[in-house]
């Protein structure tokens, strides 16, 4: 049986500057030979360990520690970031997640440079921050619409570089992920959205109009891997076809970024022997 683990499958979906999207196969699951319902148990066991680690992270920022995780969700309309939101975040407690959805620009923060909204929603110490669209939307959704010039496009590659890297230094440790769909799949996708009931909160006519440059958005798909891939912040092309094999790449991922903190119980910053004793004569 071929089983992934996070090391071998972040290798397998870890992406590579100069890589061609069209080379890679949506449809795929890299990493992972075993199947749906395999992947369903894999993802039962390393949601147990997901949380065991998140509440290691936890307990060291409330005990003044400084690390952060920042789970960064990118993808086309209907890639899956909401379940990845609810299927793999969901599996550890919520009071130690940040999420953040963003959307179009208010007023407000249009009159602010362009990471203004997103430092305003940074992780504190001891929280998996998760960022449902992010950033990258001021070289996607721009880039393609022509919200502003070229110039400032390529120069927003370099802010947000030095801005991960401030990050990084901080003590956050970034997880970039790029949900890859097809662009029939996103139709398949869309086409559900209309046909239920209770899935028509979820449909949006612009979405149409977003699916009509598929072409333009796959070219800013590219130029953003590549110019903003780093080593300090790297990005990770998941295939989204199939969800269950994106809801396990994901959080092999996020297992991945937690272990590599090398988490561990904070000390006890009193005496706990005496502590008991106390309790034994109350």
């Amino acid at each position: 049986m071929a089983r992934s683990t996070a090391a071998s499958l972040k290798d397998e979906v870890t992406f590579t500057p100069g890589t061609p999207l069209e080379s890679i196969d949506p449809a795929s699951t890299p990493g992972w030979e075993d199947g749906q319902k395999k992947a369903e148990k894999e993802l039962a066991r390393v949601g147990e360990k997901l949380s065991d680690l998140q509440e290691q992270l936890f307990a060291e920022g409330r005990s003044g520690g400084s690390r952060s995780v920042l789970l960064v969700l990118q993808g086309m309309d209907s890639s899956g970031k909401g379940g990845i939101v609810r299927h793999v975040v969901g599996l550890v407690d919520p009071q130690g997640v940040a999420h953040q959805s963003f959307g179009k620009p208010t007023e407000e923060e249009l009159s602010h440079d362009f990471l203004w909204r997103i430092k305003n929603a940074l992780p504190t110490p001891g929280y998996i921050g998760v960022f449902d669209r992010s950033h990258y939307e001021d070289v996607l959704v721009a880039r393609v619409n022509s919200l502003v010039t070229q110039d400032v496009i390529e120069e927003r590659y370099n802010l947000i570089n030095q801005f991960e890297k401030e990050l990084v230094d901080s003590g956050t440790t970034i997880v970039k992920v790029m949900l890859h769909i097809s662009y029939d799949e996103q139709k398949d996708r869309l086409a559900e959205r209309l046909e239920r009931p209770d899935k028509f909160w979820k449909y949006n006519p612009g979405d149409i109009d977003e699916r009509l440059k598929w072409p333009a958005y796959t070219d800013a798909f590219q130029r953003m891997l590549d110019k903003t891939d780093t080593d300090y912040a790297p990005w990770h092309v998941v295939p989204a076809n199939e969800k269950w094999y994106a809801r396990l790449a994901v959080s092999e991922l996020l297992l991945a970024a937690l272990e590599s903190l090398d988490l561990t119980w904070p000390e006890a910053d009193f005496d706990v022997e005496a502590e008991k004793a106390r309790l034994a004569a109350s």
